[in-house]
C-alpha cells in the first residue's frame, strides 16, 4: 500500500536561503510476517519558493525569527499549514555554519514539522550533498564513470568527486560570486580578504568605493578559474592556488570523465546572458560567462545538471527497522541518539583494510563532518563479511579504533553500523580495543548511505532489540 508524505527542505547558505516542498510517496517493502521496511518509490517536488538573502544578524548568526518569519510567510504562499508538513530537512552551510546556528534555527523552526533533520554542514559535507542534488552523484552510479561537481556559490565552490556511486573525496576553495559585490551603480561595497591579497599583490585597479573597472575584473577572474581548472589537475599551478583553498584541495588518483555545475553561478555558465552583468550585485553573472570559456568546459564531458541554484534538500523521507538484540552490542547509557550523520565506506575503503591503512581512509573521511573545526558525532557504515574470520574483525575492530581517534579524544559515542551478520563479534572487538567503558554502539543488518541521519532509541523488548530510524535526504 502506498502512502504520501509532505515533506520540506530549507537550506540556509552563506548567502541565500530557500525552501521546497515535495510529496514522497512511501510504501512497505516487506512482506506480512515481518518487520515493516518502507521505502520512497517517488517524489514529485510542488512548490519552490523565493529566495532570499540569508538574514544575518550583527553577531554573524542567523536571524532565526527571520527565518521563521520566511519559512511562515512562504507556506502560507503554498497554500498549507505547519500540521500538513509530516517530515523535512534543515541543512545550515556555508559560513552560517556554528553550532549556535544550529541551535537557534531547530528552536525556531521546531514545530514545523513532524520531524526535521536538523544539520550543519561544514564545506566537505556541503559538497556532498550538492553532488547529490546536482544530480552527478547518481549520474556516476547509473553510468559507472567519475565525475566531479563544481557548486559555485557565493563565497565558496565546493567539489565532490564521486565514484560509482561513491564518494571518492572532496574540497572546497575560496571562489565564489559575492566575493566582490556592487551596487545598483556599479560602485564596489564589498572586497572578501582573500580578493584584497590578489588585488595587493597583482596591483589592480580595483578599489572600494570606486566604479569597478571591467578590463580588471577579468583579470582577476582569469585568476579565480585557472585555480579552479587546477582543483581537478588542469593546466599551470597558479601563484594563488594555495591561497584560495578553504580546508583542503582534492587528493584523488583516479581519472575524473564527467563535470557538472551548480550553485548560482553555474546559471551564469550556460543559460544567463550578460545586458546586466550586475543584476544581482556581484560579479557571479561574470564568473560563469568566464568559466564557459575555460578548459573545465572541454577537457571534461559535461553533465546535463539537474539543479543549479536550487541544488538542495528537498525533504527527507525515512524508514524504520529493528536490530536482533543477538547480534548488537551497545552501552545504554549513550541511548538514545539522533540526527547522527553517516558516513559509509565505499567497498574500495574496505577492501584495503588487510593492507593497514583503512584506519588512515577512515581518518580522512570523518574531517568531511567537521563543523566550525569541531569533529562531531557520526555514524561509521560498513558492508562487513558474511563469514568473518577471527582475525579479520579484530583487524577491522583496530583500524575503526585508529580512524575514529579524533572522536575519541573527545570522547564522543562511536557508532558504527554494519550491514552484514557481524555486530555482536564486532562489538566485543571494539570494546576489548576501546578505553574501559567506552561509549559506542553497534550494530548490523541495517543498511545506510552517505547523506543519511540515523536515529537509535532506548532498548525495548527487555533490552534485546534497538529501535532504529533511518532518514534519508530527498533530491530533486
Amino acid at each position: 500500500m502506498t502512502e504520501t508524505l509532505l515533506s520540506v527542505g530549507i537550506d540556509i547558505g552563506t548567502s541565500t536561503t530557500q525552501l521546497i516542498l515535495s510529496e514522497l510517496s512511501i510504501e512497505n517493502i516487506a512482506s506480512v510476517f515481518t518487520i515493516p521496511r518502507v521505502s520512497i518509490k517517488d517524489k514529485k517536488v510542488i512548490f519552490k519558493s523565493d529566495i532570499i538573502f540569508t538574514p544575518i544578524l550583527e553577531n554573524n548568526l542567523i536571524d532565526s525569527d527571520g527565518i521563521k518569519a520566511f519559512v511562515e510567510q512562504q507556506y502560507k504562499k503554498a497554500g498549507i499549514t505547519k500540521s500538513d508538513i509530516q517530515t523535512g530537512a534543515v541543512i545550515i552551510t556555508g559560513e552560517t555554519v556554528r553550532k549556535e546556528n544550529a541551535q537557534a534555527v531547530a528552536k525556531a523552526l521546531s514545530g514545523f514539522a513532524g520531524d526535521f533533520v536538523v544539520a550543519t554542514a561544514g564545506p566537505d559535507l556541503e559538497s556532498i550533498i550538492a553532488g547529490k542534488g546536482a544530480g552527478t552523484y547518481s549520474y556516476s552510479e547509473s553510468q559507472y564513470t567519475t565525475a566531479v561537481n563544481f557548486d559555485i556559490g557565493g563565497g565558496t565552490t565546493n567539489l565532490a568527486v564521486f565514484n560509482n556511486g561513491d564518494v571518492e573525496d572532496t574540497a572546497c576553495f575560496d571562489i565564489g560570486g559575492r566575493l566582490i559585490k556592487v551596487d545598483t551603480s556599479e560602485i564596489i561595497r564589498y572586497i572578501s580578504p582573500k580578493v584584497k591579497e590578489i588585488i595587493k599583490r597583482e596591483a589592480l585597479e580595483i578599489h572600494l568605493n570606486e566604479k569597478i573597472n571591467l578590463k580588471e575584473l577579468d583579470k582577476l577572474l582569469d585568476i579565480f578559474v585557472q585555480v579552479l581548472e587546477n582543483s581537478i589537475g588542469l593546466g599551470n599551478k597558479s601563484p594563488y592556488f594555495d591561497l584560495l583553498i578553504t580546508n583542503k584541495p582534492l587528493n584523488t588518483k583516479l581519472q575524473i570523465k564527467c563535470i557538472s555545475f551548480s550553485g548560482g553561478v553555474a546559471d551564469g555558465i550556460t543559460k544567463e546572458n550578460l545586458q546586466n552583468p550586475f543584476k544581482y550585485g556581484d560579479i557571479g553573472l561574470l564568473l560563469g560567462k568566464k568559466i564557459s570559456g575555460s578548459l573545465l568546459m572541454t577537457a571534461l564531458k559535461l553533465i546535463p545538471t539537474v539543479e543549479t541554484i536550487r541544488a538542495t534538500v528537498v525533504g527527507a523521507g525515512s524508514h524504520t527497522t529493528d536490530v536482533s538484540g543477538s547480534t548488537i552490542t551497545y552501552k545504554e547509557d549513550i541511548l538514545p541518539l539522533k540526527n547522527i550523520p553517516i558516513l559509509q565506506l565505499s567497498k574500495d575503503d574496505e577492501s584495503v583494510n588487510n593492507s593497514g591503512n583503512l584506519g588512515s581512509i577512515i581518518e580522512e573521511k570523518v574531517k568531511w563532518f567537521m563543523v566550525d573545526g569541531e569533529v562531531q558525532t557520526i555514524g561509521l557504515g560498513i558492508e562487513g563479511a558474511h563469514s568473518p574470520s577471527f582475525q579479520f574483525i579484530q583487524g577491522l575492530a583496530k583500524e575503526m579504533i585508529k580512524g575514529l581517534d579524533l572522536l575519541i579524544k573527545e570522547k564522543l559515542p562511536l557508532v558504527i553500523i554494519v550491514k552484514e551478520d557481524m555486530a555482536k563479534a564486532l562489538g566485543h572487538s571494539l570494546y576489548a580495543h576501546l578505553p574501559k567503558d567506552y561509549p559506542f554502539v553497534c550494530i548490523d543488518s541495517v543498511h545506510v548511505r552517505n547523506g543519511d541521519y540515523i536515529d537509535i532509541g532506548m532498548p525495548i523488548a527487555e533490552g534485546s532489540v534497538l529501535p532504529v530510524i533511518v532518514k534519508t535526504l530527498v533530491f530533486n
